[in-house]
């Protein structure tokens, strides 16, 4: 509040009108209270439908890295079976031919062989042979069954596997029915805050402008701020890049998202307010965050003001803090390396 100057020859009418102005004043006062309360109401809301989204995305990332591996495991399992088969039709095809050699030659060979009469030597000779056949015959039909057993093992295997893996879809569509529920949610929160906000601003420039005009003291302020060019960042950080730990850099960030620069650091608000201590950048929902340089997460949970936040400790007195997430990927005391993916662009916080 500005004072207000009273002079001798202050009509009493205008001391009317200001006593009506301090008591609508008040009344204003009091809505904006209520204003007030009720959007910590709706940011508490918020909070919660947030942290949900957050918790959600997450969540479906780990299944698709869980369906991604029972895939491995499946194509592993079918390569396996395709070249078992192919074993089984080749040992088929060995004993088939024993089979016939072992009909063309008769069962009886053997023992007319002992009373041929013929040279014992190649008796002896013929006998041998006999035996080996009749023991590969044994050795196929053995190998035959062992293969057939293992083929059996595969296809359980990978019946299981199958149903692993519609297990996990099923999972997947449980989880991004969730996660379109959630954003639903946030958007019907989001709404009402951004109301609730836009009331309060007209009932403060209301308040403002009625004080200004009776109490004669204050000027109106037109404030021209040159149209700057907005700059936009198409370099982000690669991972395993050369950029190593912050403390370690010679050349400068990279900044963690491809976008728009919507303001410079250090520069005055155009509201007048405190200056820029960071960079806004604007960029599509979901666009992945990268970590600048490496190091290990001190923070990761929702604050008010700031949505999702993440906060990384690059040692040596060094933090970068991401803030108004979609959600955050990291946990608290999880490393970082230099462009990995910490979080998503969003709105979180009521930006």
């Amino acid at each position: 509040m500005l004072p207000l100057v009273l002079v001798p020859a202050f009509a009493q009418g205008e001391a009317e009108k200001l006593d009506a102005l301090r008591t609508r004043i008040e009344g204003l006062r009091a809505k904006i209270a209520e204003a007030e309360e009720s959007r910590t109401e709706a940011r508490d809301q918020l909070r919660d439908s947030e942290r949900a989204m957050s918790e959600a995305s997450r969540a479906l990332r780990a299944l698709a890295g869980r369906r991604a591996a029972a895939q491995r495991d499946l194509d592993t399992l079918l390569r396996r079976g395709q070249a078992l088969e192919t074993e089984i039709a080749s040992r088929r095809e060995g004993l088939g031919r024993l089979l016939t050699l072992r009909y063309l030659n008769g069962e009886q060979s053997a023992l007319k062989l002992l009373f041929s009469g013929e040279e014992p030597g190649r008796i002896a000779r013929e006998l041998h042979y006999y035996g080996y056949v009749s023991r590969a015959l044994a050795e196929f039909i053995g190998e035959l069954r062992s293969s057939l057993a293992r083929l059996k093992d595969l296809e359980a295997r990978t019946r299981e596997r199958n149903v692993e893996i519609a297990a996990i879809e099923s999972a997947r569509r449980t989880e991004r029915a969730a996660l379109m529920k959630q954003q639903g949610e946030h958007r019907k929160v989001l709404a009402r805050v951004s109301s609730q906000l836009r009331a309060q601003r007209r009932e403060v420039q209301h308040l403002e402008r009625d004080e200004s005009r009776l109490s004669r003291l204050v000027e109106e302020l037109g404030r021209v701020i040159a149209a700057t060019p907005l700059l936009r960042n198409e370099r982000v950080p690669q991972p395993d890049g050369a950029e190593g730990s912050l403390s370690g850099l010679k050349r400068g960030l990279r900044l963690p998202i491809r976008g728009v620069l919507a303001n410079r650091f250090g520069a005055q608000r155009p509201s007048g307010g405190p200056s820029w201590k960071g960079l806004f950048i604007r960029s599509p929902s979901g666009q992945e965050v990268r970590a600048v340089a490496s190091g290990r997460v001190v923070f990761a949970d929702w604050l008010r003001g700031f949505g999702n936040l993440l906060i990384i400790d690059h040692g040596k007195g060094y933090l970068t803090i991401y803030g108004n997430n979609e959600s955050v990927l990291k946990q608290v005391g999880e490393p970082v390396r230099t462009g990995d993916a910490v979080a998503t662009v969003g709105a979180s916080g009521g930006n």
